[in-house]
Protein backbone atom coordinates (compact mmCIF):
# COMPACT_ATOMS: atom_id res chain seq x y z
CA UNK A 1 0.00 0.00 0.00
CA UNK A 2 3.03 2.44 0.73
CA UNK A 3 3.64 2.80 -2.92
CA UNK A 4 -0.02 4.08 -4.03
CA UNK A 5 -0.27 8.00 -4.71
CA UNK A 6 -2.87 10.26 -2.82
CA UNK A 7 -5.50 9.31 -5.74
CA UNK A 8 -4.43 5.80 -5.71
CA UNK A 9 -5.72 5.90 -2.71
CA UNK A 10 -8.65 7.81 -2.66
CA UNK A 11 -10.07 5.73 -4.94
CA UNK A 12 -9.14 2.27 -2.82
CA UNK A 13 -10.79 3.83 0.06
CA UNK A 14 -14.13 4.44 -2.03
CA UNK A 15 -14.07 0.88 -3.65
CA UNK A 16 -13.46 -0.72 0.30
CA UNK A 17 -10.01 -2.17 -1.24
CA UNK A 18 -8.93 -1.39 2.06
CA UNK A 19 -10.39 0.41 5.15
CA UNK A 20 -8.29 3.47 6.63
CA UNK A 21 -7.23 2.05 9.79
CA UNK A 22 -5.19 -0.43 7.85
CA UNK A 23 -3.40 1.85 5.98
CA UNK A 24 -2.85 3.73 8.64
CA UNK A 25 -1.38 0.71 10.80
CA UNK A 26 0.63 -0.42 7.38
CA UNK A 27 2.24 3.21 7.31
CA UNK A 28 2.97 3.56 10.92
CA UNK A 29 4.72 0.56 10.71
CA UNK A 30 6.85 1.42 8.21
CA UNK A 31 7.98 4.58 9.61
CA UNK A 32 8.88 2.97 12.74
CA UNK A 33 11.09 0.40 10.65
CA UNK A 34 12.39 2.86 8.13
CA UNK A 35 12.37 6.55 9.65
CA UNK A 36 15.50 6.42 11.60
CA UNK A 37 17.22 5.98 8.31
CA UNK A 38 16.34 9.17 7.48
CA UNK A 39 14.91 11.22 10.54
CA UNK A 40 11.69 12.48 8.24
CA UNK A 41 9.58 12.83 11.42
CA UNK A 42 9.80 14.47 14.89
CA UNK A 43 6.64 13.75 16.10
CA UNK A 44 4.96 10.67 15.08
CA UNK A 45 1.30 10.38 16.27
CA UNK A 46 -0.08 6.98 16.08
CA UNK A 47 -2.66 7.32 18.87
CA UNK A 48 -4.41 10.32 17.18
CA UNK A 49 -3.59 8.54 13.60
CA UNK A 50 -5.61 5.49 14.50
CA UNK A 51 -8.60 7.55 15.92
CA UNK A 52 -9.19 9.68 13.05
CA UNK A 53 -8.51 6.55 10.79
CA UNK A 54 -11.34 4.83 12.86
CA UNK A 55 -13.78 7.42 12.68
CA UNK A 56 -12.98 7.99 8.74
CA UNK A 57 -14.01 4.49 8.13
CA UNK A 58 -17.32 4.87 10.41
CA UNK A 59 -18.06 8.00 7.80
CA UNK A 60 -17.41 5.88 4.85
CA UNK A 61 -19.55 3.71 6.09
CA UNK A 62 -22.90 6.14 6.73
CA UNK A 63 -22.13 7.50 3.00
CA UNK A 64 -19.68 9.81 2.87
CA UNK A 65 -17.40 10.00 -0.27
CA UNK A 66 -15.29 12.69 0.32
CA UNK A 67 -11.76 12.10 -1.94
CA UNK A 68 -9.52 13.18 1.10
CA UNK A 69 -11.78 10.86 3.59
CA UNK A 70 -9.34 8.34 5.45
CA UNK A 71 -6.11 9.43 3.50
CA UNK A 72 -2.75 9.77 5.21
CA UNK A 73 -0.86 13.51 5.73
CA UNK A 74 2.11 14.37 8.15
CA UNK A 75 2.74 18.35 8.67
CA UNK A 76 5.86 20.13 8.54
CA UNK A 77 6.26 20.74 12.46
CA UNK A 78 5.30 24.30 12.02
CA UNK A 79 1.46 24.21 11.91
CA UNK A 80 0.15 24.30 15.08
CA UNK A 81 -1.61 21.00 15.69
CA UNK A 82 -3.89 20.91 18.93
CA UNK A 83 -2.05 18.72 21.61
CA UNK A 84 0.48 17.88 19.77
CA UNK A 85 4.44 19.11 20.03
CA UNK A 86 4.86 21.95 17.61
CA UNK A 87 8.67 22.49 17.79
CA UNK A 88 9.24 24.31 14.32
CA UNK A 89 12.76 22.44 14.76
CA UNK A 90 13.69 24.37 17.06
CA UNK A 91 14.89 23.69 20.97
CA UNK A 92 12.76 26.94 21.94
CA UNK A 93 10.04 24.90 21.45
CA UNK A 94 10.86 21.65 22.24
CA UNK A 95 7.95 21.51 24.90
CA UNK A 96 5.39 23.32 23.44
CA UNK A 97 2.01 21.59 22.58
CA UNK A 98 -0.42 23.96 20.42
CA UNK A 99 -3.59 24.62 22.16
CA UNK A 100 -5.28 24.96 18.98
CA UNK A 101 -5.20 23.43 15.08
CA UNK A 102 -3.72 25.83 12.52
CA UNK A 103 -6.75 26.81 9.39
CA UNK A 104 -4.71 24.06 7.01
CA UNK A 105 -4.43 21.02 9.80
CA UNK A 106 -8.24 21.79 10.93
CA UNK A 107 -9.27 22.34 7.02
CA UNK A 108 -8.06 18.79 6.09
CA UNK A 109 -9.08 17.00 9.01
CA UNK A 110 -12.56 17.86 8.52
CA UNK A 111 -11.81 16.59 4.93
CA UNK A 112 -11.13 13.32 6.89
CA UNK A 113 -7.63 13.35 6.68
CA UNK A 114 -5.13 11.08 9.15
CA UNK A 115 -2.78 12.82 10.66
CA UNK A 116 0.84 10.23 10.94
CA UNK A 117 2.90 12.74 12.63
CA UNK A 118 4.87 16.42 12.38
CA UNK A 119 8.05 16.07 10.20
CA UNK A 120 11.54 17.44 10.47
CA UNK A 121 12.20 20.65 9.07
CA UNK A 122 15.18 23.54 9.15
CA UNK A 123 14.86 25.50 12.69
CA UNK A 124 12.16 28.06 12.34
CA UNK A 125 12.80 27.25 8.71
CA UNK A 126 15.65 28.83 8.00
CA UNK A 127 17.61 26.55 5.68
CA UNK A 128 18.00 25.32 2.56
CA UNK A 129 19.44 21.70 3.96
CA UNK A 130 17.56 20.62 6.89
CA UNK A 131 20.61 20.80 8.78
CA UNK A 132 19.93 23.07 11.14
CA UNK A 133 17.13 21.37 13.20
CA UNK A 134 17.29 20.60 17.00
CA UNK A 135 16.72 17.30 16.30
CA UNK A 136 19.32 16.49 13.65
CA UNK A 137 19.76 16.65 9.93
CA UNK A 138 17.37 15.37 7.79
CA UNK A 139 19.08 12.57 5.17
CA UNK A 140 18.06 12.41 1.37
CA UNK A 141 16.52 8.72 0.45
CA UNK A 142 18.08 8.97 -2.85
CA UNK A 143 21.75 9.05 -1.02
CA UNK A 144 21.59 9.04 2.53
CA UNK A 145 24.92 11.08 2.61
CA UNK A 146 23.45 13.97 0.69
CA UNK A 147 20.91 16.85 2.15
CA UNK A 148 17.06 16.59 1.01
CA UNK A 149 17.01 20.56 0.78
CA UNK A 150 15.17 22.55 3.06
CA UNK A 151 13.50 23.81 5.49
CA UNK A 152 10.93 21.28 4.42
CA UNK A 153 13.12 18.54 4.21
CA UNK A 154 11.80 16.21 6.14
CA UNK A 155 7.91 16.45 4.76
CA UNK A 156 10.09 15.69 1.13
CA UNK A 157 12.33 12.74 2.48
CA UNK A 158 9.29 11.03 4.02
CA UNK A 159 7.16 11.23 1.02
CA UNK A 160 9.94 10.22 -1.17
CA UNK A 161 10.77 7.05 0.92
CA UNK A 162 7.08 6.48 0.38
CA UNK A 163 6.59 6.70 4.14
CA UNK A 164 3.28 8.38 3.38
CA UNK A 165 2.00 9.68 0.03
CA UNK A 166 1.67 13.45 0.95
CA UNK A 167 2.73 16.10 3.19
CA UNK A 168 2.63 19.77 3.75
CA UNK A 169 5.42 21.89 3.58
CA UNK A 170 5.94 25.89 3.57
CA UNK A 171 7.52 27.99 0.70
CA UNK A 172 9.08 31.19 2.18
CA UNK A 173 12.10 30.90 -0.27
CA UNK A 174 11.80 27.99 -2.30
CA UNK A 175 11.03 25.76 0.49
CA UNK A 176 8.56 23.50 -0.93
CA UNK A 177 10.21 23.93 -4.38
CA UNK A 178 13.83 23.27 -3.64
CA UNK A 179 13.51 19.82 -1.24
CA UNK A 180 10.35 18.52 -4.01
CA UNK A 181 13.31 18.67 -6.72
CA UNK A 182 16.06 17.11 -4.60
CA UNK A 183 13.97 14.37 -3.70
CA UNK A 184 12.51 13.55 -6.61
CA UNK A 185 8.68 14.92 -5.78
CA UNK A 186 6.24 17.54 -7.08
CA UNK A 187 5.98 20.45 -4.92
CA UNK A 188 3.71 23.51 -4.97
CA UNK A 189 3.95 26.78 -3.34
CA UNK A 190 0.38 28.45 -4.06
CA UNK A 191 -0.02 32.61 -4.77
CA UNK A 192 0.84 34.53 -1.52
CA UNK A 193 -2.73 34.51 0.39
CA UNK A 194 -4.20 31.46 -1.01
CA UNK A 195 -3.95 29.11 2.10
CA UNK A 196 -4.18 30.62 5.46
CA UNK A 197 -0.77 31.05 7.47
CA UNK A 198 -3.19 31.03 10.43
CA UNK A 199 -1.34 28.85 13.12
CA UNK A 200 1.47 28.73 10.90
CA UNK A 201 4.23 29.75 13.05
CA UNK A 202 5.66 32.84 11.41
CA UNK A 203 9.54 32.80 9.79
CA UNK A 204 8.71 36.08 7.16
CA UNK A 205 5.64 36.78 7.50
CA UNK A 206 5.01 38.71 3.60
CA UNK A 207 7.08 35.44 2.26
CA UNK A 208 5.43 32.46 4.33
CA UNK A 209 3.42 30.28 2.38
CA UNK A 210 1.49 26.62 2.74
CA UNK A 211 1.36 24.21 0.05
CA UNK A 212 1.64 20.52 -0.60
CA UNK A 213 4.52 18.06 -1.66
CA UNK A 214 3.38 14.46 -3.14
CA UNK A 215 4.35 12.22 -5.64
CA UNK A 216 2.39 13.58 -8.59
CA UNK A 217 0.97 16.58 -9.93
CA UNK A 218 -2.57 14.99 -9.38
CA UNK A 219 -1.67 14.45 -5.77
CA UNK A 220 -0.56 18.23 -4.66
CA UNK A 221 -4.14 19.13 -6.69
CA UNK A 222 -6.37 16.77 -4.07
CA UNK A 223 -4.48 18.41 -1.43
CA UNK A 224 -4.35 21.97 -2.45
CA UNK A 225 -7.86 21.51 -2.87
CA UNK A 226 -8.02 21.08 0.80
CA UNK A 227 -6.09 23.70 2.05
CA UNK A 228 -6.68 26.28 0.24
CA UNK A 229 -9.20 29.06 0.20
CA UNK A 230 -10.66 32.49 2.45
CA UNK A 231 -9.75 32.52 6.50
CA UNK A 232 -10.65 35.52 7.95
CA UNK A 233 -9.04 34.60 11.14
CA UNK A 234 -5.89 35.15 8.34
CA UNK A 235 -5.69 39.77 7.54
CA UNK A 236 -3.02 38.48 4.53
CA UNK A 237 -5.41 35.62 3.24
CA UNK A 238 -7.30 36.60 -0.03
CA UNK A 239 -11.24 36.26 -0.70
CA UNK A 240 -11.18 34.55 -3.88
CA UNK A 241 -13.38 31.66 -4.97
CA UNK A 242 -11.07 28.13 -5.00
CA UNK A 243 -11.52 26.55 -8.51
CA UNK A 244 -11.38 22.69 -8.71
CA UNK A 245 -7.74 21.96 -9.39
CA UNK A 246 -8.39 18.72 -10.61
CA UNK A 247 -10.90 19.39 -13.20
CA UNK A 248 -8.52 20.51 -15.95
CA UNK A 249 -5.79 18.43 -15.02
CA UNK A 250 -5.95 16.69 -18.36
CA UNK A 251 -6.48 20.34 -20.76
CA UNK A 252 -4.71 20.02 -23.79
CA UNK A 253 -0.96 22.64 -24.10
CA UNK A 254 -1.76 23.59 -27.94
CA UNK A 255 -0.54 27.23 -28.01
CA UNK A 256 0.70 27.32 -24.64
CA UNK A 257 3.35 30.03 -23.89
CA UNK A 258 6.15 29.22 -22.31
CA UNK A 259 8.98 31.47 -21.24
CA UNK A 260 12.65 30.70 -20.75
CA UNK A 261 14.29 33.90 -18.77
CA UNK A 262 17.82 33.79 -20.17
CA UNK A 263 19.07 34.40 -16.73
CA UNK A 264 18.55 31.48 -15.59
CA UNK A 265 21.17 29.37 -17.64
CA UNK A 266 24.13 31.66 -16.71
CA UNK A 267 27.78 30.46 -15.10
CA UNK A 268 26.05 29.19 -11.67
CA UNK A 269 24.05 26.64 -13.19
CA UNK A 270 25.47 22.93 -13.48
CA UNK A 271 25.33 22.18 -17.29
CA UNK A 272 23.74 18.46 -16.20
CA UNK A 273 20.41 20.39 -15.28
CA UNK A 274 20.88 22.89 -17.79
CA UNK A 275 20.20 19.65 -20.20
CA UNK A 276 17.55 18.13 -18.85
CA UNK A 277 15.59 21.58 -18.54
CA UNK A 278 16.15 21.48 -22.10
CA UNK A 279 14.79 17.80 -22.69
CA UNK A 280 11.71 18.71 -20.51
CA UNK A 281 10.81 21.75 -22.90
CA UNK A 282 11.28 19.54 -25.62
CA UNK A 283 8.43 17.18 -23.94
CA UNK A 284 6.38 20.31 -23.90
CA UNK A 285 6.48 21.31 -27.37
CA UNK A 286 5.62 17.64 -28.10
CA UNK A 287 2.45 18.35 -25.81
CA UNK A 288 1.52 21.61 -27.82
CA UNK A 289 3.71 24.53 -26.46
CA UNK A 290 5.33 27.31 -28.02
CA UNK A 291 8.75 28.39 -26.02
CA UNK A 292 10.27 31.77 -26.01
CA UNK A 293 13.12 33.21 -24.59
CA UNK A 294 12.72 36.22 -22.38
CA UNK A 295 14.16 38.42 -20.02
CA UNK A 296 13.96 39.07 -16.00
CA UNK A 297 16.91 41.77 -15.54
CA UNK A 298 16.06 42.04 -11.62
CA UNK A 299 16.66 38.48 -10.94
CA UNK A 300 20.59 39.17 -9.97
CA UNK A 301 19.49 41.34 -7.48
CA UNK A 302 16.97 38.39 -5.51
CA UNK A 303 19.00 37.16 -3.50
CA UNK A 304 20.16 39.98 -1.68
CA UNK A 305 16.96 41.59 -1.13
CA UNK A 306 15.60 38.71 -0.27
CA UNK A 307 18.34 38.21 2.55
CA UNK A 308 17.83 41.69 3.92
CA UNK A 309 13.57 41.68 3.72
CA UNK A 310 13.38 37.87 5.42
CA UNK A 311 15.72 38.11 8.08
CA UNK A 312 14.39 41.65 9.34
CA UNK A 313 11.01 40.36 9.44
CA UNK A 314 12.41 37.20 11.27
CA UNK A 315 13.79 38.97 13.77
CA UNK A 316 10.60 40.83 14.54
CA UNK A 317 8.45 37.42 14.35
CA UNK A 318 11.10 35.73 16.72
CA UNK A 319 10.82 38.57 19.36
CA UNK A 320 8.03 36.72 21.35
CA UNK A 321 9.96 33.63 22.33
CA UNK A 322 11.88 35.47 25.22
CA UNK A 323 11.97 32.49 27.86
CA UNK A 324 9.09 34.32 29.79
CA UNK A 325 5.52 33.40 28.14
CA UNK A 326 5.94 30.11 26.41
CA UNK A 327 8.73 27.78 24.77
CA UNK A 328 12.26 27.51 26.35
CA UNK A 329 13.31 29.39 29.34
CA UNK A 330 17.01 29.05 31.03
CA UNK A 331 17.74 27.87 34.47
CA UNK A 332 18.46 29.98 37.41
CA UNK A 333 18.19 33.66 35.83
CA UNK A 334 20.35 36.57 37.94
CA UNK A 335 17.70 38.93 36.43
CA UNK A 336 15.16 39.87 33.66
CA UNK A 337 17.83 40.64 31.18
CA UNK A 338 20.09 37.61 32.09
CA UNK A 339 16.25 35.82 31.71
CA UNK A 340 16.06 37.09 28.01
CA UNK A 341 20.01 36.88 26.85
CA UNK A 342 20.26 33.11 27.81
CA UNK A 343 16.59 32.00 26.84
CA UNK A 344 17.27 33.27 23.51
CA UNK A 345 20.62 32.35 22.91
CA UNK A 346 20.20 28.98 24.59
CA UNK A 347 16.99 28.16 22.93
CA UNK A 348 17.98 29.82 19.19
CA UNK A 349 20.83 27.37 17.35
CA UNK A 350 23.57 28.93 15.25
CA UNK A 351 21.85 29.90 11.88
CA UNK A 352 18.28 31.20 13.78
CA UNK A 353 20.70 33.68 15.43
CA UNK A 354 22.74 34.75 12.27
CA UNK A 355 19.76 35.54 10.89
CA UNK A 356 18.05 37.41 13.87
CA UNK A 357 21.31 39.51 14.25
CA UNK A 358 21.51 40.32 10.46
CA UNK A 359 17.35 41.56 10.50
CA UNK A 360 18.09 43.78 13.20
CA UNK A 361 20.68 45.11 12.03
CA UNK A 362 18.94 46.01 8.95
CA UNK A 363 16.12 47.29 10.85
CA UNK A 364 18.05 49.59 12.99
CA UNK A 365 17.86 53.24 13.15
CA UNK A 366 20.67 54.36 10.52
CA UNK A 367 20.41 51.17 8.42
CA UNK A 368 16.85 50.93 7.60
CA UNK A 369 16.65 53.30 4.73
CA UNK A 370 20.31 51.64 3.18
CA UNK A 371 18.94 48.11 3.57
CA UNK A 372 15.60 47.16 4.23
CA UNK A 373 13.89 50.54 2.17
CA UNK A 374 16.25 49.58 -0.80
CA UNK A 375 15.68 45.56 -0.85
CA UNK A 376 11.37 46.07 -1.02
CA UNK A 377 12.15 48.49 -3.60
CA UNK A 378 13.99 46.39 -5.39
CA UNK A 379 11.38 43.46 -4.72
CA UNK A 380 8.97 45.78 -6.48
CA UNK A 381 11.11 45.97 -9.46
CA UNK A 382 11.21 41.85 -9.34
CA UNK A 383 7.39 42.22 -9.56
CA UNK A 384 7.28 44.48 -12.46
CA UNK A 385 10.15 42.13 -14.66
CA UNK A 386 7.39 38.89 -13.72
CA UNK A 387 4.32 40.90 -14.78
CA UNK A 388 5.98 42.36 -17.90
CA UNK A 389 6.85 38.48 -18.65
CA UNK A 390 3.17 37.49 -18.43
CA UNK A 391 2.20 39.94 -20.95
CA UNK A 392 4.38 37.93 -23.72
CA UNK A 393 3.91 34.12 -21.98
CA UNK A 394 1.82 32.14 -19.99
CA UNK A 395 4.29 30.35 -17.75
CA UNK A 396 7.87 31.19 -17.04
CA UNK A 397 10.23 27.77 -16.87
CA UNK A 398 13.38 26.51 -15.77
CA UNK A 399 15.50 24.55 -13.13
CA UNK A 400 14.36 24.59 -9.92
CA UNK A 401 18.38 24.34 -7.91
CA UNK A 402 21.52 24.88 -9.79
CA UNK A 403 23.14 22.38 -8.27
CA UNK A 404 21.79 18.57 -7.37
CA UNK A 405 21.48 17.78 -3.79
CA UNK A 406 25.01 18.17 -2.10
CA UNK A 407 26.53 15.92 0.68
CA UNK A 408 25.78 16.48 4.05
CA UNK A 409 27.77 18.95 6.18
CA UNK A 410 28.96 20.67 2.67
CA UNK A 411 28.01 23.78 3.28
CA UNK A 412 27.83 24.37 6.68
CA UNK A 413 30.77 26.30 7.03
CA UNK A 414 29.88 28.30 4.33
CA UNK A 415 26.28 29.74 5.01
CA UNK A 416 26.22 32.16 1.78
CA UNK A 417 26.75 29.08 -0.73
CA UNK A 418 23.81 27.53 0.76
CA UNK A 419 21.82 31.02 0.17
CA UNK A 420 22.89 30.87 -3.40
CA UNK A 421 20.93 27.17 -3.54
CA UNK A 422 17.70 29.42 -3.92
CA UNK A 423 18.62 31.87 -6.74
CA UNK A 424 15.80 30.43 -9.02
CA UNK A 425 13.05 29.98 -5.99
CA UNK A 426 13.35 33.05 -4.46
CA UNK A 427 11.75 35.78 -7.06
CA UNK A 428 8.54 34.06 -6.66
CA UNK A 429 7.84 34.75 -3.02
CA UNK A 430 9.29 38.14 -3.57
CA UNK A 431 6.64 38.91 -6.01
CA UNK A 432 3.75 36.63 -4.48
CA UNK A 433 3.26 34.12 -7.40
CA UNK A 434 2.70 30.45 -7.80
CA UNK A 435 5.43 28.24 -8.27
CA UNK A 436 5.39 24.85 -8.54
CA UNK A 437 8.89 22.01 -9.17
CA UNK A 438 8.52 18.66 -10.63
CA UNK A 439 10.43 15.69 -11.26
CA UNK A 440 12.76 16.40 -14.44
CA UNK A 441 15.38 13.66 -14.58
CA UNK A 442 18.34 13.21 -12.02
CA UNK A 443 22.38 13.79 -12.02
CA UNK A 444 24.52 10.86 -11.07
CA UNK A 445 21.80 9.63 -9.22
CA UNK A 446 20.38 12.53 -7.64
CA UNK A 447 17.17 14.00 -8.48
CA UNK A 448 16.59 17.37 -10.21
CA UNK A 449 13.57 19.45 -10.66
CA UNK A 450 12.38 21.91 -13.35
CA UNK A 451 10.28 24.99 -11.87
CA UNK A 452 7.45 26.19 -13.48
CA UNK A 453 5.77 29.85 -12.40
CA UNK A 454 2.44 30.91 -13.57
CA UNK A 455 0.66 34.60 -12.81
CA UNK A 456 -1.21 35.07 -9.67
CA UNK A 457 -3.92 32.60 -8.58
CA UNK A 458 -3.15 30.14 -11.78
CA UNK A 459 -2.47 27.14 -9.60
CA UNK A 460 -4.56 24.86 -11.80
CA UNK A 461 -2.11 26.41 -15.26
CA UNK A 462 0.56 24.53 -13.02
CA UNK A 463 -0.49 21.74 -11.96
CA UNK A 464 -2.33 20.97 -15.90
CA UNK A 465 0.92 21.15 -17.38
CA UNK A 466 2.74 19.08 -14.93
CA UNK A 467 -0.06 16.36 -14.91
CA UNK A 468 0.59 16.56 -19.20
CA UNK A 469 3.93 16.51 -18.51
CA UNK A 470 3.80 13.29 -16.04
CA UNK A 471 2.24 11.37 -18.27
CA UNK A 472 4.41 11.58 -20.91
CA UNK A 473 7.90 11.00 -18.78
CA UNK A 474 7.99 8.66 -16.01
CA UNK A 475 10.64 10.44 -13.59
CA UNK A 476 8.19 10.80 -10.69
CA UNK A 477 7.30 7.04 -10.55
CA UNK A 478 10.59 5.78 -9.50
CA UNK A 479 11.56 5.30 -6.06
CA UNK A 480 14.89 5.60 -4.04
CA UNK A 481 16.75 2.02 -3.43
CA UNK A 482 15.63 0.61 -0.11
CA UNK A 483 12.31 2.45 -0.06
Amino acid sequence: MHQLTLAEIARGLADKSFSSEELTRALLARIQQLDPQINSFISVTEELALSQARAADTRRAAGETGTLLGAPIAHKDLFCTSGVRTSCGSKMLDNFKAPYDATVVSRLADAGMVTLGKTNMDEFAMGSANESSYYGAVKNPWSLEHVPGGSSGGSAAAVAARLLPASTGTDTGGSIRQPAALTNLTGLKPTYGRVSRWGMIAYASSLDQGGPMARTAEDCALLLQGMAGFDPKDSTSIDEPVPDYSANLNAPLEGLRIGLPKEYFGAGLDPRIADLVHASVKELEKLGAVVKEISLPNMQHAIPAYYVIAPAEASSNLSRFDGVRFGYRCENPKDLTDLYKRSRGEGFGTEVQRRILVGTYALSAGYYDAYYLQAQKIRRLIKNDFMAAFEQVDLILGPTTPNPAWKLGAKSSDPVAAYLEDVYTITANLAGLPGLSMPAGFVEGLPVGVQLLAPYFQEGRLLNVAHRYQQVTDWHTRAPNGF
